[in-house]
Order: C-alpha cells, then structure tokens, then sequence
C-alpha cells in the first residue's frame, strides 16, 4: 500500500509504501526515487524500548513528573469525565483512561494541584497521543493531551510543580 505524505512539513509529496509481505516500510521521493527502508522489526523494537518520555521528548517544551491527580475533562459534545493522571507537566497531562479519545480531539480540563487544593486551574486542551492498552503491566492505558490554552499563572505553578517533584525525587 501507498501513502502520500501531504502535511508532515518538509516532506509534503513524499510516498511512504508499506510492504506486509516482506515487513518492510519503505521512503519514496516524488520522482519515485528510494530514499531508505525500515523493517517492521527495527520499529517494533525502537517502540518496546523507548518510554514515554523518550517516544514524546520531541513534543515537548516543558519537563514533566508522575503524580495522580484528580483531573475532570469535557469534550466539545458535552460529555464529562472524571479520572486521575499519571504525569503532569508544563505542556500537558497524561490522562488515565480505558477508552482514550481520539487524537486531535478537544479538551476542556480542570484539575488542582496538591499544595492548592481549593484552587481549580481550568485549560484547554487536546489529545496528542494515546495508549489503548496496559504496557510492560505498569503503565495503564490512556491519552496524552497538551494544552492548547493555559493561563500563565497555572502554568508557571505547574512549571514550578514539577521542578519541586523532579529535584525531591534525584
């Protein structure tokens, strides 16, 4: 099967061709010169090796640390839920969930923070990443949602957050 590359910048008019029968993804140009190949194998592997903070340090701004949070979100049809996270940081959260949203999906998020309990920090935000099933029996399945809108103030209190966590933690 053949996938053109439209939106991935720099890289627009590229074909990504994935061959099942010999596991095999490979690169084309737009003149159908081969650029490179990757076996399944080599991707698997990358994927099972890697944590999460490895596979997603390239979307990241802000440092982040693991803490249960109490964490209500609503999607744009009106529908609410309650759940915990599993880490928190500058950029985002990571949401525990069974039934993770879509990517892209929008957010709206309201959590408080464990030294200000009675303050609700509210953002938006969306689904950037999700794990629909346990991995390696610790990590429990769920979405990852960066924030989209986020006053300065919760921001810079979860900035602060996670250094205090990080350093109490080395």
């Amino acid at each position: 099967m053949k996938f053109p590359v439209m939106e991935t910048q720099g890289h627009e008019g590229k074909t990504l061709e994935i061959d099942s029968d010999r596991e095999l993804i490979t690169l084309w140009t737009l003149d159908g010169k081969l650029l490179g190949a990757v076996s399944w194998l080599e991707i698997i592997e990358r994927i099972q090796t890697a944590d999460d903070d490895t596979r997603y340090a390239h979307a990241r701004a802000h440092q982040r640390a693991p803490l249960a949070l109490k964490v209500k979100y609503t999607t744009p049809e009106g529908k609410q839920f309650d759940s915990l996270t599993g880490g928190i940081g500058g950029g985002g959260l990571f949401i525990e969930s069974s039934t993770p949203l879509a990517p892209g999906t929008e957010l709206a998020v309201e959590f408080a923070l464990p030294d200000r309990p009675w303050e609700k920090h509210k953002a938006k935000a969306k689904v950037a990443w999700t794990r629909n099933k346990p991995e390696r029996f610790l990590l429990f399945p769920g979405m990852g949602v960066q924030f989209t809108e986020i006053d300065d103030k919760s921001r810079t209190e979860l900035v602060d957050l996670v250094s205090a966590l990080n350093r109490s933690r080395a």
